[in-house]
């Protein structure tokens, strides 16, 4: 469907540990990585802002703000550390299946969680479980590309997961705005089916158990680890992982203060407000979906990814830029657009860069969870910093600045595009 990954350098050549994907395998990766992106999203997105309003109305992104902040730093920890956890798993399910099961458990219990949450604590404890479920399916549909495809076949599955958060957003919004008014049912419906999907994809997938001899040894080195790869050592790993986390900071200034921009900036009614962030994730995801595919093969015919990666960030600050100066519902569409564009373009060729530049193939899980950490981690940055970014220059007439939130965003993506011109090992 995209980008096919470029060889690797010689330590990151060596074959696929497992015995090899079932066809159809990845439609079903795809459909459980969108169904799980669309639980957080759905949550970050419209849920969690719509159950801030009910628990204090006055208050309520600051409310978001503690709770977002405290979903993304469980993330934080979990994505590493649950990699590392699984790649030493010596379980007859495999070494990724018993994550995918848990996960699903864990969300189950996070999701009802949110819908009877009346307080800013339990609120947070909610999302929190909620993310830690989420992170361990993911930990393991992610870890499982590598496991079973050599380097030369990894595109078409990075593709799958680089389009999963775009998708599972489209999704999970749709899911969720189904069931507006009643928050009971916005929250369900894209947790039953991130639910479904990872004990689908749990059974779906072939997972070669590994013994305890083969398990990598834990070591206090080892150990310490479990949340570090060193930048000095890895300066092509360490420089990815500053391009993505600055993307997504941008990301996140939009993901998790679209609802309140809609209903300050664009007026927007509250009780129908799912349905106007469902119709901008339909324009972002459409357009994304239409250009990366294109970008993909171009990038397989250049044979680069860099170029592409630089384009894509530049692309993104410029729909944000857009999406600070729209003056109608119609004008931030079109920011919406292009910044879907600039998504359908990284998207398409940031998973399959990241499987160039991991340091250990025998830590695979536990690096791509270091590198899912410079996604996850702005969700915690961002609702740390938008308060007073939202402070910056705001009036009686308009106490929230989303003008200056958005413009560090895209200075951030801009960031972001110029942290991978360094990289050696990816052209």
């Amino acid at each position: 469907m995209t980008a096919k990954a470029l060889p690797l350098a010689p330590s990151d050549t060596s074959p696929a540990t497992g015995p090899g994907p079932r066809r159809g395998f990845v439609p079903v990766l795809a459909l459980a990585v969108g169904s799980l992106n669309g639980v957080l999203l759905a949550a970050a997105v419209l849920t969690l802002s719509i159950a801030a309003t009910a628990i204090d109305g006055a208050r309520a992104t600051t409310v978001l703000s503690v709770v977002v902040a405290a979903g993304g730093t469980a993330q934080l920890i979990c994505y590493p550390l649950i990699g590392k956890l699984s790649d030493r798993t010596a379980s007859r399910l495999g070494r990724r299946r018993p994550y995918l099961i848990a996960g699903a458990v864990v969300m189950a219990a996070g999701g009802a969680l949110e819908v009877v949450a009346r307080s800013t604590a339990i609120l947070a404890l909610a999302y929190v479980i909620l993310s830690i479920g989420a992170v361990c399916a993911l930990v393991a549909c992610h870890a499982i590309v590598p496991d079973q495809l050599p380097a030369e076949r990894r595109g078409p599955a990075s593709a799958a997961i680089g389009l999963g958060a775009p998708i599972g957003a489209v999704v999970g919004i749709f899911l969720a705005q189904l069931g507006q008014p009643d928050l009971a049912l916005m929250v369900l419906c894209p947790t039953g089916l991130g639910v479904a999907c990872a004990l689908f994809i749990a059974v779906f997938v072939t997972d070669r158990p590994i013994s305890r001899a083969e398990r990598p040894p834990v070591t206090a080195r080892t150990a310490l680890a479990t949340f570090w790869v060193n930048p000095v050592r890895h300066p092509a790993f360490g420089f990815a992982w500053i391009s993505r986390f600055c993307v997504f900071f941008g990301v996140s200034c939009v993901n998790s203060y679209q609802a309140f921009y809609l209903i300050a900036v664009q007026h927007v009614d509250p009780a129908t407000v799912g349905t106007s962030v469902l119709t901008a994730s339909l324009v972002g995801t459409g357009t994304a979906l239409v250009f990366s595919p294109l970008a993909g093969k171009l990038s397989d015919r250049v044979g680069r990814r860099k170029p592409f990666v630089i384009v894509s960030a530049v692309l993104f600050a410029g729909g944000l830029l857009l999406t600070a100066l729209a003056t109608d519902f119609t004008g931030f569409l079109v920011a919406v657009a292009v910044t879907g564009l600039g998504q359908g373009v990284y998207f398409a060729v940031d998973f399959a860069l990241i499987t160039e530049v991991l340091p250990d193939p025998e830590d695979t899980a536990k690096d791509l969870g270091i590198m899912n950490l410079a996604m996850s981690l702005p969700t915690s940055v961002v609702p740390a910093v938008a308060p007073t970014l939202l402070a910056v220059g705001a009036t009686a007439g308009t106490p929230q600045n989303f003008t200056v939130l958005f413009g560090a965003g895209a200075v951030a993506a801009v960031v972001g595009a110029l942290a991978v011109i360094p990289i050696r090992r990816v052209r």
